[in-house]
C-alpha cells in the first residue's frame, strides 16, 4: 500500500506494482530534465491542464527511481501503465501534489 505521508503513489507498470515518490534528488532531476527554473512552474502546468505527455513520463520516471524501482531509463516509453494515459497523468499529478502537501 502506498504511504501518502511519505509521498508515495502506487503505479502498475507492465503488470508489476511499483511505489513511486519524488525525493529531493528526483525533484532536482525533474527541474533539469524539463528545463524548468522551478518546480512551481511544473505544478502550475498541471494545475492548468497544460502539461504534456513528456511531463507525465518525466514525473513518473523520476518518481519510480525515487521510490527505488529498478526499471531501466526509458522503460516507460514502451510500457503498459494500468489504466492507460489518464491513469498515468493522474499518478503524475498525485506525485507532484504529495511532494508539496501534507496528507489530511
Amino acid at each position: 500500500m502506498a504511504n501518502a505521508w511519505r509521498g508515495e503513489v502506487a503505479i502498475v507498470v507492465d503488470g508489476q506494482r511499483h511505489l513511486a515518490r519524488l525525493t529531493l534528488g528526483a525533484l532536482a532531476e525533474l527541474e533539469e530534465k524539463l528545463c524548468e527554473g522551478s518546480l512551481i512552474a511544473l505544478v502550475e502546468r498541471f494545475e492548468s491542464n497544460k502539461f504534456s505527455s513528456r511531463d507525465v513520463l518525466a514525473l513518473l520516471s523520476a518518481g519510480l527511481r525515487g521510490g527505488g524501482s529498478k526499471l531501466a531509463e526509458g522503460a516507460l516509453l514502451h510500457a503498459e501503465i494500468e489504466g492507460g494515459p489518464m491513469a498515468a497523468a493522474r499518478a503524475a499529478a498525485e506525485l507532484l501534489a504529495r511532494a508539496f502537501v501534507v496528507p489530511e
